[in-house]
């Protein structure tokens, strides 16, 4: 089966007045010529896909579809988070990355380490760091850092956050909210009580995001640190793992006609990869091609019951009407 390598999709980050903030795909010319000779859709394919799915009306009159073409007009408008949500959300979920620091032993490089973390509750990464570790000596002469996150580590396309902040030891007078923050990612991380142990903030001063490599265009952007912390969690991104599970392992054919309907892009199958407040994301297959599509939800969700009643709604809208 030929897959499209992820760094074909990327990041754009759209104006303010364009998409009201939001993230868009950004589609290189190179994909749209690696699709042509293999993702082309006769309108009669096209129409038997979906009864109620119709075609852009820019493709009206042609012999077939460019389905390309199809996904890049979809991904430009799908609604999404903010950049802002997007990186507080997905570090506020993750407890593992790569601490850079500026080496004491050879001065002038930088020193990466593989850290566990969790986040407080404005967003502030917290690690807990042995005084034998060599990024705590590093940390002890220059406390400037950076903590690197991926969303997906295995897949070059992912979204890549470095928040680059300052290393400040946690006081003792707030240890014990952090403690308790750190052990519910790491619930046992037992040695955080050994002697040699201490926790530690990163104040976050920037942060740089990008998504995608080897492209024509970078998607990519910047955060203060205040833009950062000033962010929101999305509520919904909590009950990502149950959702897509669930749907994946019970319902994946109804996946497939949803994103059909609401995307108008004809695809042989669908597995959901993850979901917010305004939408989720599937790996889609089509003529053994694989590629991400957004699917936002007709409104946003507000909590996890009406993520069951939005999927329901949407299933209810793709069925075919008699």
């Amino acid at each position: 089966m030929a897959t499209l390598t992820p760094p074909t999709l990327t990041f754009r980050i759209c104006s303010h007045t364009a998409l009201n903030g939001r993230i868009a795909f950004h589609f290189p010319r190179s994909l749209t010529s690696s699709f042509n000779h293999r993702l082309r859709l006769p309108l009669s394919m096209a129409a038997s896909t979906d009864s109620t799915s119709q075609a852009p009306s820019g493709y009206a009159n042609s012999d077939d579809i460019d389905v390309s073409k199809l996904i890049q007009a979809h991904q430009e408008k799908a609604a999404r988070l903010s950049p802002a949500e997007e990186i507080r959300t997905l570090l506020d979920q993750s407890v593992r990355g790569t601490l850079s620091t500026f080496s004491r032993s050879f001065e002038g490089y930088p020193s990466g380490s593989f850290v566990d973390f969790a986040c407080d509750a404005d967003g502030t990464p917290i690690l807990a760091v042995s005084s034998l570790a060599e990024h705590a000596k590093n940390l002890e002469t220059n406390p400037k850092c950076s903590l690197l996150v991926a969303k997906e580590p295995e897949d070059r396309g992912t979204l890549v956050v470095t928040l680059h902040g300052d290393a400040v030891a946690v006081s003792e007078e707030d240890r014990p909210a952090v403690r308790a923050a750190y052990l519910s990612k790491h619930p046992n991380a037992f040695w955080v009580d050994f002697g040699d142990f201490n926790f530690v903030y990163i104040k976050p001063r920037v942060i740089r995001y990008v998504s995608g490599i080897a492209t024509a265009s970078l998607g990519s952007g910047e955060l203060s640190g205040e833009e950062y912390m000033a962010a929101q969690v999305d509520p919904i991104a909590q009950f990502a793992k149950p959702v897509t599970s669930h749907m994946n392992r019970d319902h994946a054919e109804d996946t497939k006609n949803i994103v059909r309907h609401w995307t108008s892009i004809p695809v042989d199958s669908a597995i959901m990869l993850d979901l917010d407040s305004l939408g989720f994301n599937v790996k889609a297959d089509y003529r053994g091609t694989s590629f991400k599509l957004r699917v936002p939800f007709p409104r946003r969700a507000e909590n996890r019951k009406d993520v069951k009643t939005l999927v329901v709604e949407m299933l209810e809208a793709a069925k075919p009407q008699v």
